[in-house]
């Protein structure tokens, strides 16, 4: 922050977080500055019975919190909200217009004049981190907001710390976003690699045949097609209660499209009531729920898992990471989505999967698409990963230089925001 300048003189804060602040600077309450309101229960129902062109906020923050749309309001004018439960509570936005809040969701109305929300909206994304507690029932949760306090320097400058980290915050968020976009580019690109070396070998001048198989199209000349029960059998062996010390392994245990298994620090997320199964290590574990999501991994240890994996054992005819690839190609997660029966929880069944015929190359060419594809997606992998880095440091920095405006470690007064 070297490049900004500082307030010529400043005080002690009487807070250690905070530490020293413009001299001239105060704390105010927020039941002194803001009317402290709250939403109202909005169920699905109510938004799909009664559509309109009103949004309705509600705790997520994914689409700027909205839940969806009605033709009535409860809100109207200038606003700052925020979430009240969950893992997003303490989360606040600043809303305008005409609106609705669902029961999750407090509102705070200005009681003065000289109170800007752009900057109390960046005020409070520091402090109702630090006091909103998950413990506490939302009921009570504009109590809690009512306590806080807040650096309120003069109107005047309010607003030139609201425009200031305008400005800044859009320009880190749009670096962050082409970031994003770039990791999505990537992730395209790895899935696209691996459908190419499983349907099409890694030798461009190879002959080709036709498959006979829509969904799979040409093939290497050379190459045979067989169907995945003849290549792998269902591991179909309950766990028993001696095997509770086994690591357990769940949907959520794994990373979707990517084959990665997720730390699991808790063996205990497996639900009461639930069979669990057997799998053994170098077995193929593919999610049949939600097929889509993509989740297959190989197993490194002998371990037990949800219902909801399948667990294969491959034969001698193919290489249990060839199949883990070829089950991540994304022409095959859209084959096996397209069987699933149940609306709510759409399952794929192996009767299916096992009649699929996939085609098969000798396990020496198996072994280099293997080498191949475990070189590159390791590349892709440090790629994004150095890019995640890229934006978490950006994030960190955006956070940064919020603390420092609202709490004044920073002056802007004269910042010029560029058009």
């Amino acid at each position: 922050m070297s490049k900004f300048k500082r307030y010529e003189r400043y005080k002690d804060s009487g807070v250690e977080w905070i530490g020293e602040i413009p001299e001239y600077w105060e704390f105010r309450r927020i039941s002194h500055i803001c009317a402290l309101g709250r939403g109202r229960v909005i169920s699905k129902i109510e938004i799909a019975e009664n559509e309109g062109e009103y949004p309705v906020y509600s705790s997520q923050t994914e689409n700027n919190g909205v839940l969806g749309y009605i033709n009535t309001y409860d809100f109207e004018g200038d606003y700052v909200t925020w979430t009240t439960d969950g893992a997003n509570a303490g989360t606040v936005f600043r809303r305008t217009g005409r609106f609705n809040c669902t029961n999750v969701c407090g509102t705070l109305k200005p009681k003065e004049n000289n109170l800007d929300l752009s900057y109390l909206t960046y005020a409070l994304s520091l402090e109702t981190k630090r006091y909103v507690r998950l413990d506490i029932n939302p009921k009570l949760m504009n109590n809690e907001m009512a306590k806080i306090r807040v650096l309120f320097p003069p109107s005047d400058e309010q607003k030139s710390i609201a425009n200031f980290l305008d400005q800044k915050t859009a320009e880190i968020d749009g670096l962050i976003a082409d970031k994003e976009k770039l990791i999505e580019l990537l992730q395209e690109k790895r899935q696209a690699i691996i459908t190419e070396a499983v349907t099409k070998g890694l030798n461009p001048n190879v002959r080709m045949k036709d498959s006979g198989i829509e969904w799979i199209g040409e093939i290497p000349e050379h190459w045979n097609l067989r169907r995945i029960r003849y290549l792998a059998n269902i591991r179909n062996v309950k766990a028993s209660d001696s095997d509770i010390d086994k690591t357990y392994v769940g949907l959520e245990n794994i990373e979707s499209k990517t084959g990665k298994l997720l730390t699991n620090g808790d063996d205990e997320q497996q639900f009461v009531g639930e069979t669990a199964n057997i799998f053994k290590k170098g077995d193929v574990l593919f999610g049949k729920l939600r097929p889509y999501l993509a989740k297959c991994i190989i197993a490194d240890f002998d371990g037990r898992c949800t219902s909801e994996l399948l667990v294969l054992k491959t034969t001698s005819y193919i290489l249990p990471k060839y199949l883990h690839f070829f089950m991540l190609s994304p022409k095959f997660i859209d084959v096996v989505n397209s069987s699933t029966y149940g609306a709510k929880m759409p399952r794929a069944s192996w009767d299916f999967i096992g009649n699929l015929e996939i085609p098969l190359p000798s396990i020496k060419e198996q072994e280099d698409i293997v080498e191949y594809l475990t070189e590159f997606i390791s590349r892709i992998d440090d790629l994004i990963s150095d890019i995640n880095t890229q934006i978490q440091k950006l994030k960190e920095y955006r956070q940064s230089l919020i603390s420092e405006a609202v709490t004044g470690k920073i002056d802007v007064r004269d910042y010029v925001v560029s058009n």
